[in-house]
């Protein structure tokens, strides 16, 4: 008798591939109906970009350089591949916020005596954070649309290649966003989560070639934003976009853009998500 009590107060979830595609999805789902219930968080997310758009394209156009132009045209197209990364990479900072959050009012707990697989709530969670960063790239490229960007190239194959390139930006993204979910595990409040999300997030990508040539700065410099991975994103979109200012280094993820994309966007997910998975269980334990 003890034996089938204990068994029904401590529930068991299933173990295998798809029980944990089903939970994470169910967290997800969740997740995704809250943001519907609270607009202002997908609104905020949205206008951040669009001033940063806005500002960087009529405030600094005119003077930023980019292959011996000054021409504003020319810095809008180049200036909007490092727009793009720099919104998908700080979306780190909400899903931050939101796993401290969860952990702050228990509903990790709730979800522990739930029977369901352990990493289900942290891949639920950052599934539905790239469903919100979706929704801001595409708001943000109808804006980068409006006040001019253009990708460069007529080839048929162009609309593949733009494609390729925001999904590269997308798997950045989603790269990012388990490293969120490791700080918000980390701190206790969703206010310090909100701020160790985002304050690594500066050097990350104004040390890129996000918003000037690498070649105008200093060789060391250059060195450490060509081996960015935020760089290696934003120089494979301005490749497939057919954008100006595609960086001359001769680094290798310079030269090999889309590949060095890809490698570093699935080494943060392999590395954080183990991370972070583990510290959930301990957080939990």
């Amino acid at each position: 008798m003890s034996a089938v009590t204990e068994s029904v107060r401590t529930p068991r979830a299933a173990g295998g591939l798809g029980q944990s595609v089903r939970d994470s999805l169910v967290v997800a789902k969740r997740n995704l109906i809250r943001m519907t219930r609270i607009p202002e968080m997908l609104l905020f997310g949205v206008i951040q970009p669009v001033m940063f758009v806005v500002l960087f394209t009529y405030v600094f156009g005119g003077s930023m350089s980019v292959g011996g132009s000054t021409d504003p045209d020319v810095y809008k197209n180049f200036l909007m591949a490092g727009i793009f990364a720099q919104t998908v990479t700080f979306a780190t900072a909400g899903s931050a916020a939101g796993i401290a959050d969860d952990m702050q009012k228990g509903l990790v707990d709730r979800f522990r005596s739930l029977p369901m697989a352990r990493g289900a709530v942290l891949t639920g969670r950052t599934v539905a954070d790239l469903v919100q960063t979706s929704i801001t790239l595409l708001v943000l490229a109808i804006v980068a649309l409006i006040v001019g960007w253009r990708t460069g190239s007529n080839d048929p194959t162009n609309v593949g290649k733009v494609l390729g390139g925001f999904g590269l930006l997308l798997l950045l993204g989603y790269a990012f966003t388990w490293i969120g979910a490791l700080i918000g595990l980390s701190v206790r409040t969703p206010e310090a989560a909100t701020s160790g999300g985002i304050i690594w997030l500066f050097p990350v990508t104004f040390i890129s070639n996000a918003f000037v040539d690498t070649g105008m700065m200093t060789p060391w410099l250059r060195h450490v934003a060509d081996w960015n991975p935020f760089s290696a994103t934003v120089q494979a979109c301005r490749v497939l976009f057919g954008n100006p200012g595609v960086s001359q280094s001769p680094a290798w993820p310079m030269q090999h853009p889309v590949w060095a994309s890809l490698i570093w966007s699935v080494l943060i997910i392999v590395v954080f998500r183990t991370l972070a998975v583990r510290k959930y269980r301990g957080a939990t334990a």
